[in-house]
């Protein structure tokens, strides 16, 4: 985990993890991707692991028959809902390092899949947004971790189990609460 009392740190292509301890059901268990922090500006990201199950082509008809049809289809945030983002990143192993492409339009996604292979492509209704100085208070008070983007995480965990898997490599101490159960009276 990150030194986070450094208030020049920019988080942006970073991880922000949930707590066990934050139940706001729009974060709970939630993994997002930071695409922008700035702690003047505020920062903005989007879940990485709420699934809604569909592709483009079947949420929006309008995407039925494009190159970008099967991209899967996550619930970003709380913010926007009524639009979407598409987003793609990839692991050069030439340069070993986590290039992403963020917010860009349908013809950019299709060039990119296009050129390569190895790309990972997505669809986000909504995002997730922090005012400026916002998300900075709300990981001083312990609602957030900080971790790097790493490739084995994204291609073997979805879910709730990518939020158990990134929360309890940060801090080990937190299997206990990660691993109880939503309600506990149903133990």
């Amino acid at each position: 985990m990150r030194d986070l009392e450094q208030k020049e740190d920019n988080f942006s292509g970073n991880l922000l993890v949930a707590r066990p301890s934050l139940l706001d059901p729009n974060f709970c268990r939630t993994v997002i991707l930071l695409s922008m922090h700035s702690p003047d500006e505020g920062a903005m990201g989007v879940i990485l692991n709420r699934p809604t199950g569909k592709t483009i082509g079947e949420h929006n008809k309008e995407f039925q028959f494009s190159p970008i049809s099967e991209t899967p289809v996550y619930q970003g945030g709380p913010v926007g809902t009524e639009q979407f983002m598409l987003a793609a990143w990839r692991w050069p192993s030439q340069v070993n390092a986590f290039e992403l492409h963020f917010g860009v339009t349908q013809d950019k996604l299709g060039e990119l899949k296009t050129k390569y292979s190895d790309l990972e492509a997505r669809c986000f209704v909504g995002h997730s947004g922090w005012s400026p100085q916002q998300l900075e208070k709300e990981i001083q008070h312990q609602a957030w971790m900080v971790s790097t983007m790493r490739l084995d995480l994204l291609c073997q965990h979805q879910g709730v189990d990518l939020w158990k898997k990134v929360a309890c490599d940060l801090n080990p101490d937190l299997r206990i609460e990660v691993e109880a159960p939503d309600d506990p009276s149903r133990n």
